[in-house]
């Protein structure tokens, strides 16, 4: 089966996947630009991108900052949630009150929340002028702040305990299955969320449509979910982000 292949991957293996990944967006993303469009570049020049790609979130609008907030959230969420759907796929053989569909509509509820709650803030960010037309910061102290708030939150113990149960699927649902498939599906949402949103904040510091930090932050995301890898990562890379954040701070000054 193939819950059965997904879980028996290493932490190799699952680093290689989703190196192909990262590779795969980027191949995706050069193949999309029309020839055309290379020919104007050619002719006109980078101003020539710049001005037809950059669309502002009030050009936009709300709802579509939503949508575009809901599908980078799918990209990279639905990666780092396969081996707890796997794990959930085999008691749905075993268990008439297992359903699949439930449980991932509760997951995708939260994620679908959090990207109304994203896309205001990028809206309100972008009118008080702290981030760019592309989501990417325009100042220091927003960048350092996000920077060493993610990288705090890589100590605390809500990311620890929400990370021991993404790591240890089966237990998770054990635990709360009685609850039933749709409550069991909020609950993984709100925990998957417990595991990843101060780093899904630092799109603002990459930049919301940056396909390089979503590639990145993905692979990160997942690495850290991974029972054999996770651990000896998480807390290296809170440090990481407090040092960035402190320099990006004092070199600011």
């Amino acid at each position: 089966m193939w819950s059965d292949r997904i879980r028996a991957m290493s932490g190799a293996h699952w680093l290689a996947l989703f190196g192909l990944i990262v590779l795969s967006w980027t191949a995706l993303y050069a193949m999309s630009i029309p020839p055309e469009l290379r020919l104007l570049e050619q002719t006109y020049g980078r101003d020539f991108w710049i001005s037809l790609c950059t669309i502002t979130p009030d050009a936009a609008g709300y709802l579509r900052m939503v949508l575009m907030w809901s599908l980078m959230s799918a990209a990279m969420m639905a990666p780092t949630v396969l081996p707890a759907l796997a794990t959930y796929d085999d008691l749905t053989h075993v268990s008439d009150r297992a359903n699949f569909g439930a449980l991932v509509s509760g997951y995708l509820v939260v994620w679908f929340g959090f990207s109304i709650i994203a896309a205001g803030l990028q809206i309100g960010l972008f009118q008080a002028g702290l981030i760019g037309a592309f989501g990417g910061s325009l100042s220091a102290g927003l960048s350092g702040a996000l920077l060493i708030l993610a990288g705090l939150y890589q100590f605390s113990n809500l990311k620890e305990a929400c990370l021991s149960k993404c790591r240890q699927p089966m237990t998770f649902f054990m635990q709360h299955f009685d609850e039933g498939p749709w409550r069991s599906g909020l609950r993984l949402g709100l925990v998957c969320l417990g595991c990843c949103w101060a780093l899904m904040l630092l799109a603002f510091v990459g930049g919301v449509m940056s396909v390089a930090f979503m590639g990145l932050a993905t692979v990160i995301m997942v690495v850290e979910k991974l029972p054999d890898l996770g651990r000896y990562i998480t807390k290296p890379l809170g440090g990481l982000l407090l040092i960035a954040g402190a320099w990006t701070l004092v070199t600011a000054i």
